[in-house]
């Protein structure tokens, strides 16, 4: 008797979370744990690269928009990695984790087109964008095979840690990528990079594959209309990126 009330109990507090209560199944803090596990995975299993050239470039271009956040994200401990990797492709995780493979420095000519790759990657983590994505699918997905399990013996807590490898390992909504574009425009334009270098990145990027848009793009926004929206966030970003000059915020960030 008692195990049957407790089984109801625990459906009942995920069908009061999955109902959409005021606070979010799952937090940024436990994405970001869940993303540090990740990260250092990643670096056991994947090839990172030793040439120091690349390495200071990448690090100088991302600490570059790093200087422009605000708290609480810049107070975090950001930690970068380059990945010997010819996928185009680059990340950046909850808690303050950025992934950059070098197969998306062949597509990013200079340093103002890796400032927008990262700022637009930093975009999704101080926009939340993990946390929204994880409670979505958790209450539109997972919540019927959620209780299922706690029938099983499951718990909240196990949806929790479900919930926020969904919020690592799901792909973008479009939405999120146009936010995340306008953002980045903005954290690279405040550090000193040339907005106007992001559409030649987007350019870039659909000439690379004709045929399929690389990863980096797969979810994202057609490339024409990725661009005619950066063109119009220009006027607004070339006023932030000449203050930014003005303040004398100039990377130098070179191979």
């Amino acid at each position: 008797m008692i195990k049957v009330i407790t089984s109801i109990a625990r459906i009942g507090l995920l069908a009061a979370l999955l109902a959409g209560c005021s606070l979010p199944l799952v937090s940024e803090r436990e994405i970001a744990l869940q993303a540090d596990e990740q990260f250092a995975k990643m670096r056991e299993e994947t090839l990172v690269s030793n040439d120091i050239g690349i390495r200071r470039y990448v690090i100088c271009v991302a600490d570059a928009i790093i200087a422009t956040l605000e708290p609480p994200y810049s107070e975090l401990d950001w930690d970068v990695e380059i990945f010997d990797d010819e996928a185009i492709n680059a990340f950046a995780m909850p808690g303050g984790k950025i992934g950059v493979f070098t197969g998306i420095l062949a597509v990013t000519e200079n340093q103002d087109q890796l400032g927008a790759v990262i700022g637009h990657e930093v975009a999704h983590v101080t926009l939340q964008h993990s946390v929204e994505r994880a409670n979505r699918t958790l209450t539109t997905q997972v919540g019927a095979a959620a209780a299922g399990a706690a029938l099983g013996g499951g718990a909240a807590g196990d949806l929790v840690n479900i919930g926020a490898q969904l919020g690592i390992l799901l792909p973008y909504g479009r939405g999120q990528e146009s936010e995340a574009d306008v953002i980045g425009l903005a954290y690279m334009a405040d550090a000193g990079f040339d907005p106007r270098q992001s559409v030649q990145l987007w350019k870039n990027m659909a000439e690379k594959n004709k045929g399929a848009p690389p990863e980096f793009l797969s979810t994202h926004p057609s490339s024409n209309t990725r661009i005619e929206d950066l063109v119009a966030q220009l006027p607004t970003s070339l006023v932030r990126y000449n203050s930014a000059k003005t303040a004398g915020r100039d990377p130098r960030c070179s191979r």
